[in-house]
């Protein structure tokens, strides 16, 4: 057996069909999902409600209380992102693709710094602060909770927090025997890269006919 499969399926035989098959729709889901955003369509969000639904269970059994924590907003978040995208003035869409404005730039900061504070503290609080997996974690989770607030209200930037996140979160999820979940933060990581560049040429174009 190659070395890499063995490695990401070994620590599958030790759970339950039940939850091997509800990662595998997760994961799924969770990837097309992304690849909905990428191409600026509306399904991200009901594809997304499922897989984060889902999620939520899983992280609260392995204990990444960060991770846990993202998914459950996500969740919140994805009912906010559909009003937002969907929303028109006139007959035409009133949030297009743009960039963040001076005042999200300073709430960004903001929420993430404030996030940062609660994760660790939720950390310290159940005594959970006592592996390398918490800080980054804690770090991931502010980087998340921040991506998706600019994702739901269409700021390209998003893809930056979603990329380094993503790029952290693939050793974290294979530590925790996660092997399903940490591929899937490789893919997508790829289909944030590409997701930034054609958000880009989607607000280079919009800039251009403007």
């Amino acid at each position: 057996m190659n070395p890499i499969f063995e490695f990401l399926i070994t620590p599958y035989e030790n759970y339950s069909l039940l939850h091997i098959t509800l990662e595998s729709v997760a994961v799924i889901l969770g990837l097309v999902s992304v690849w909905f955003v990428k191409q600026d369509n509306i399904l991200v969000y009901p594809s997304g409600m499922i897989s984060t639904g889902i999620f939520v269970y899983l992280l609260l059994e392995a204990g990444l209380i960060g991770d846990f924590m993202i998914n459950a907003y996500y969740f919140i978040m994805s009912i906010y992102g559909w009003y937002f995208w969907t929303r028109r003035e006139k007959g035409v869409i009133a949030h297009p693709i743009a960039r963040m404005k001076s005042k999200e730039k300073y709430w960004g900061f903001m929420l993430f710094l404030v996030l940062l504070i609660l994760v660790g503290g939720i950390y310290l609080l159940f005594d959970r602060w006592n592996d390398w997996t918490a800080p980054l974690d804690t770090f991931t989770t502010a980087l998340f909770f921040v991506g998706m607030w600019l994702m739901a209200r269409k700021k390209i930037e998003h893809w930056i927090f979603w990329i380094v996140g993503d790029i952290i979160s693939i050793p974290l999820y294979l530590y925790k025997e996660l092997g399903l979940t940490s591929l899937q933060y490789l893919i997508f990581t790829i289909i944030a890269i590409f997701g930034y560049i054609q958000w880009k040429k989607i607000l280079n174009s919009s800039k251009a006919i403007a």
